[in-house]
């Protein structure tokens, strides 16, 4: 569904812009696709480039090729038709004049790659047109990111899934190291994968299993070729991601730690309570906020919860950023907690959805919690139980 142009608008009047530039090429800016309605349309080659504009004021217009004139037909305004380069760029010095400011796809050194959809030379082209470009990122939070009531309901849905997957996995991994049954990474991956189904569940991968130093690397995933035993007296984690397999659904996302063994060694509990006190520093900064009625960025919830764990001594072993958006894929379009990786500015909406995941790693292992906040009619709030502890395994 095309997006609403008078809602587009009065969100260009508030942030002070004079219009938003949608452009597409052979489907390098998705974003663009989607808030065109192009996304998953049947019976439209997109070969050439396009342009729409909506300004802050006044009628939208666009600009096709000759060939694929027909594809923005579906979008209120005119359309100017090009062929060659030199119709193209008059027509798009045409299609931007009076507009000094206008967004796009686009991030000022590429502090966001989320956003930077448009090419370097194309933001080049609008600019001799006699326009200034500006990022659009949190326009394309907004009409691409934010999650209506009926969304919000999916998510809850697929958290309370995954915390109950969650739990079947640790109660197996207990239950084999107690009885002497062995068992591996990729045995519990695989149960783990048939519980998705059964539940309904839908993934872009299958979840991550990491036991002992596989958990030091936060993006591992066991396979049949690479995998570990699980043995007694080892830690523990596991991420599982995904949504209801419905369209419209949205994803969640979380991380437990567990410990083969009675006794959680002081080295795995200190790094912890450590990542779990800067999990929840992030979440009250964004909750005192909300209530304050103060804008909150990103990078702001990333630098608080950073500061926890530097001040606990183990800030050379912060390898990502705090948290990440999440949507209809499980990186979504909104705002992440960012100061590490990039520098996201983006202001943290009400109907987003995000994780806080906090992690630290080591050569012998790795923790992290992963908990997710919505943004509802309430203000921000977790959706799930938050683990306060790691988890005794026996």
């Amino acid at each position: 569904m095309a997006v609403d142009v008078n809602a587009v608008q009065r969100a260009l009047k508030t942030e002070g812009l004079d219009g938003w530039l949608l452009y597409d090429f052979q489907g390098q800016n998705p974003i663009a696709g989607r808030v065109a309605g192009l996304s998953g349309a049947t019976g439209h080659l997109a070969t050439r480039r396009w342009f729409y504009l909506i300004p802050a004021t006044g009628q939208p217009r666009g600009l096709v090729h000759a060939i694929e004139r027909h594809n923005l037909d579906h979008l209120p305004g005119p359309k100017a038709v090009y062929a060659g380069r030199l119709q193209l760029e008059s027509g798009l010095k045409n299609l931007v004049s009076g507009l000094p400011r206008v967004a796009m796809e686009y991030s000022p050194l590429n502090a966001i790659p989320y956003v930077s959809r448009v090419d370097a030379g194309t933001v080049e082209m609008v600019r001799e047109a006699g326009a200034e470009v500006v990022t659009s990122g949190d326009l394309v939070q907004r009409f691409d990111g934010l999650w209506d009531e009926a969304a919000i309901a999916t998510h809850m849905e697929a958290a309370e899934k995954l915390h109950r997957i969650k739990d079947r996995a640790f109660e197996t991994v207990a239950l084999r190291v107690r009885d002497g049954v062995p068992t591996t990474e990729f045995d519990i991956q695989r149960l783990m994968v048939g519980w998705f189904a059964d539940e309904g569940l839908v993934s872009e991968s299958a979840p991550n299993v990491s036991a002992q130093e596989n958990a030091g690397n936060p993006h591992y995933l066991p396979t049949a070729a690479r995998h570990r035993a699980i043995e007694r007296d080892e830690l523990v984690l596991i991420d599982l991601w995904g949504k209801c397999n419905r369209a419209g659904a949205v994803f969640a996302d979380i991380t437990w730690v567990g410990f083969t063994g009675t006794a959680i060694p002081d080295r795995m509990a200190r790094p912890f309570a450590a990542i779990v006190a800067a999990r929840d520093a992030a979440v009250s900064t964004v909750q005192d906020a909300a209530r304050a009625g103060r804008p909150v960025r990103g990078f702001e919830l990333d630098r608080v919860a950073r500061q926890v764990i530097e001040q606990a001594g183990f800030g050379d072993a912060i390898l990502h950023r705090t948290g990440h958006s999440l949507g209809e894929q499980v990186h979504g379009n909104g705002a992440h907690l960012d100061d590490f990786e990039t520098h996201d500015e983006r202001r943290l909406m009400a109907g987003s959805g995000f994780t806080v995941e906090p992690g630290v790693y080591f050569e012998e292992f790795g923790v992290r919690t992963e908990i997710n906040v919505v943004w509802g009619a309430a203000g921000p709030n977790v959706t799930g139980p938050r683990q306060t502890s790691i988890i005794p395994l026996v």
